[in-house]
């Protein structure tokens, strides 16, 4: 089958300034390749990269706001590095440059064993602090 692109000839960007912008999703969101889903996600928690290549994103966030982009460049480092074998994760463990993480629930807190110590989700994780750069 067929596909026809159009006819319409007048450029996109001329001279490095964009006159058109391309979307095939109606929601302003959304990152080629990574289905952005905005959803109610628990307090203090902005974003999630999943294992399968989405991206969750907090329904509290403005859309179009600076704070959704800089959500959004944060979590596709995270869905970048997932996709490259560099961080992975199971209900047990983050796996991230070859080290294994364990993970459990302790008094309802999703914690992370790193450096020996117990620590509940924040930036002082490996994987957090490359992806704030």
């Amino acid at each position: 089958m067929g596909f026809k692109l159009g006819k319409r000839t007048r450029p996109i960007a001329n001279q490095g300034t964009i006159s058109q912008k391309l979307s095939f999703k109606a929601d302003d969101a959304s990152v080629s390749g990574n289905p952005v889903i905005r959803k109610n996600l628990d307090e203090g928690i902005l974003g999630e990269a999943n294992m399968d290549g989405s991206i969750f994103i907090s329904n509290k966030i403005q859309p179009g706001s600076q704070e959704e982009q800089q959500v959004l460049i944060h979590e596709m480092r995270h869905a970048t590095d997932m996709k490259l074998g560099k961080l992975a994760y199971s209900d047990d463990a983050v796996y991230y440059d070859g080290i294994t993480y364990p993970r459990e629930t302790r008094n309802g807190k999703d914690m992370i064993k790193v450096d020996g110590k117990w620590k509940e989700a924040g930036d002082d994780f490996p994987w957090e602090r490359t992806a704030n750069i």
